[in-house]
């Protein structure tokens, strides 16, 4: 008989929820024992399967206890609520992060966590994203930004809540710890009007938001008479439900830490 990896997934309801269920359903070696999601919020059952039970954060014990794992793809206040009313639910528990646009108060919370939990917190799963996050590391290194300008650019789809994306922003700080800089010093998001000339050294953001877009995210390196691009297209959001289970798996035999995907993948 296998020995199942036990799973509550956080945002159960959400696109990559569901998504999660469907994958976790299919696969032989993981069990949903249930959901998390805000009062009111239904669960959908897979072909073949019942659908999982649902609790809210603070009545999450008993379903936490059954668990191994908990995969949290929701919102930065769903995460945070979820961290303080679920603490010791959690202790123990392999905690799987893609929540993205999470604030100060959300990482200290996931800190502590990690004092008692694996902690693997990522903006993406994807293989290939974590690829691109090292070349773009060792093209900041070798172009100076004195002559080498950098610009990055993502699209998702229109339901999308925050911007820039969580991934689009971890491009920009590795390129600002390539240059042993602070990326909130380099940072602009977007121009408008009469901007002047452009500071050496000033990463840009620019955000698309628009129909079903899964995600996309491109790097320009734009020098002197040569343009530098680096980029990647995720074509079905199941490339990052597929990452955050690679991920469960790994962290569940791993000490209590803060972790990432590129520690998961070991880039």
């Amino acid at each position: 008989m296998i020995n199942q990896l036990r799973i509550v997934v956080s945002g159960a309801t959400g696109r990559m929820g569901r998504t999660l269920a469907g994958l976790i359903a299919a696969a032989p070696d993981l069990r949903l024992v249930g959901g998390i999601d805000r009062a009111g919020a239904r669960g959908e059952a897979e072909p073949g399967n019942p659908a999982p039970p649902l609790a809210q954060p603070g009545a999450a014990a008993e379903l936490l206890a059954m668990a191994d794992a908990l995969l949290d793809f929701s919102a930065p206040v769903f995460t945070a609520e979820l961290l303080r009313r679920e603490a010791r639910a959690l202790a123990g528990r392999a905690l799987v992060v893609g929540t993205t646009g999470l604030d100060e108060e959300v990482l200290s919370l996931l800190r502590s966590a990690a004092e008692r939990s694996p902690v693997v917190v990522s903006a993406n799963f994807s293989v290939g994203v974590n690829l691109l996050l090292g070349l773009v590391s060792e093209a900041a290194k070798r172009l100076p930004p004195d002559r080498y300008d950098v610009e990055i650019l993502e699209a998702h789809h229109r339901h999308k809540a925050d911007a820039p994306s969580g991934t689009a922003l971890a491009l920009g700080r590795a390129i600002a710890e390539a240059r042993s800089a602070a990326l909130d010093r380099l940072r602009r998001d977007g121009r408008s009007g009469r901007t002047g000339v452009r500071p050496a050294g000033e990463v840009g953001f620019h955000a698309i938001r628009g129909g079903d877009v899964v995600g996309e995210h491109r790097v320009l390196f734009l020098g002197p008479r040569e343009r530098l691009e680096l980029a990647h297209q995720a074509e079905d959001r199941a490339l990052f439900a597929e990452g955050a289970l690679v991920a469960a798996r790994w962290a569940a035999r791993r000490p209590p830490g803060w972790y990432g995907m590129r520690d998961v993948l070991g880039l």
